[in-house]
Order: C-alpha cells, then sequence, then structure tokens
C-alpha cells in the first residue's frame, strides 16, 4: 500500500536531516522527459536511496504534463513528490508538496511575490503542502536564470549569496536553494561554505552536480539537501549514477556530523 505523504512532507524533510544529516532528490523536467521514462527514473531512484522526487521544469511545460508526470511516479515509486514550478501552470493536484519559492535575486517582482500571489488559491485549493524556499540563482543561471529575469550572484561574490540567504532567513523562509543552473557549473563548496556560516535554515543545492565526489564536497562544506537533475537525463544508467552520489552524500554527512561532534 502506498503511504500517504499529504500534509507530512516538510515534517519528514527535517525528520530525514536530523538523522542523516544531509538528503538526496532527484528533480524530473515534463518537457524532456516523458511520464513513462519519468516513472521509470522514480522507480531506480527509490532503489538507490533517493529520499523524494522533485518535479518541475522552466520552459515549455503545462500543468497535464506534471499531472502525468506526477501520477507515473506515484505508480512506481513510493516516494514524496514535491514540485517546483517554474510558473503557475505547474501545478498539480496529484502531488504531495510543492516548494513555494520566490526568486529573490529577480529583478522582476513577478518572480518575487506576482506569481506567488497568484499560485496560493492554487495550492489552497489543491490541497498541496506549500513550503518556503528562497531561490537563488548563482553563477551563468541557465535557463531558470533568463526565464525569470534575475540578475545571477557571480560565484566570486559568496558575500551576496550569504547576504541574500541570511535576509531570507530572516524574512522566515525555512529553506535556501542555491541554483548553480541546470547543466551549468556546480555551486563551488566556498560559496556554499559561506552561505552556511551565514544562515540556520537548511541549504539545498543543485545545478551541475554529476557524480558523487561533486555531492561529496557540496555536503562536506555545508549543503543539507543535493538536487540532481540533468544527469538522469542524459544517462541510462539511472540507478548506478544515483546509487554513488546518494552514497557519497550519505558519507560526507557522517563525517561532518563526525567533526561537530561535542
Amino acid at each position: 500500500m502506498k503511504k500517504d505523504y499529504k500534509g507530512k512532507v516538510e515534517k519528514m524533510i527535517r525528520d530525514g536531516l536530523a538523522e542523516d544529516g544531509a538528503l538526496h532528490m532527484v528533480l524530473i523536467d515534463p518537457e524532456v522527459t516523458s511520464p513513462e521514462r519519468a516513472a521509470e527514473i522514480a522507480a531506480e531512484a527509490e532503489k538507490a536511496g533517493t529520499f523524494a522526487v522533485m518535479v518541475g521544469g522552466s520552459i515549455g511545460v503545462s500543468e497535464q504534463m506534471v499531472d502525468k508526470t506526477v501520477l507515473g511516479i506515484k505508480e512506481n515509486a513510493d516516494l514524496p513528490v514535491i514540485l517546483f514550478p517554474g510558473s503557475i501552470g505547474e501545478l498539480s493536484r496529484y502531488a504531495d508538496a510543492v516548494w513555494f519559492l520566490s526568486v529573490l535575486n529577480s529583478v522582476n517582482p513577478y518572480f518575487i511575490i506576482g506569481g506567488q500571489m497568484q499560485a496560493a488559491p492554487i495550492v489552497k485549493r489543491y490541497g498541496l503542502e506549500p513550503i518556503p524556499l528562497a531561490y537563488l540563482i548563482l553563477g551563468s543561471g541557465g535557463a531558470v536564470g533568463y526565464v525569470s529575469n534575475t540578475r545571477p550572484i557571480p560565484f566570486e561574490q559568496a558575500e551576496v549569496a550569504a547576504a541574500f540567504a541570511l535576509a531570507a532567513q530572516y524574512l522566515g523562509f525555512r529553506f535556501v536553494y542555491l541554483e548553480g543552473g541546470s547543466g551549468g557549473k556546480p555551486v563551488p563548496p566556498e560559496v556554499i561554505g559561506y552561505v552556511r556560516k551565514m544562515v540556520k535554515i537548511p541549504i539545498v543545492v543543485g545545478g551541475g552536480i554529476r557524480s558523487g565526489k561533486l555531492a561529496e564536497l557540496a555536503v562536506k562544506a555545508g549543503a543539507d539537501i543535493i538536487v540532481t537533475g540533468t544527469i538522469i537525463e542524459e544517462t541510462s544508467r539511472v540507478y548506478n549514477v544515483l546509487k554513488e552520489i546518494v552514497e557519497a552524500i550519505k558519507k560526507a554527512a557522517r563525517k561532518r556530523k563526525d567533526l561537530n561532534a561535542p
């Protein structure tokens, strides 16, 4: 029997972080991944030890596409499904939760609060669990940076990223996401470490993490949740790739716990 995750996802994330130290999530883009393939990836990810499946994209994704993808995932895997919407058209009543995100370094107020205002009644109507997330786009920014009218934070300006993250914490966001841009260079460990020193809220890191080594470095620097997306679109060895990444995350989290132990 499938588990009921409605209203429980954020607590599960926090409990998972308390127990394991760091978690892995896989990101599936319905624009480039069919529902059938998404279902296969989710099943492989579950076997590999992934904590949750995120669903969303920057361009060309409709609610119908998200619905089919979420339903396919739920048929094949028993993991929480968290929406990662690039627009209000990417909300699905079949998901368990939604990263209710604000692109804090966008120069367009729509991506900071306008779209969120439009989406809020839909989230309530669909009974989705909203998880407040401050979204910061760094480096080249990638497609999401272009689409969201963002002024990406250069990797060399770690203090700016940290200041944004601290402002997010003070504003009440419960998670902060450092995005390196899909398919681009990963957020450097030095930047993650700088942000870690400034904030207490969990740090999510995504973009360009294609190996266990990169995931390990990110967790060692202070990341709490590692998100991988592009790599699973490019390989037929999903289980092997994700298993390596998940194990590296667990290894780095254990080391971090030992170093912080009294």
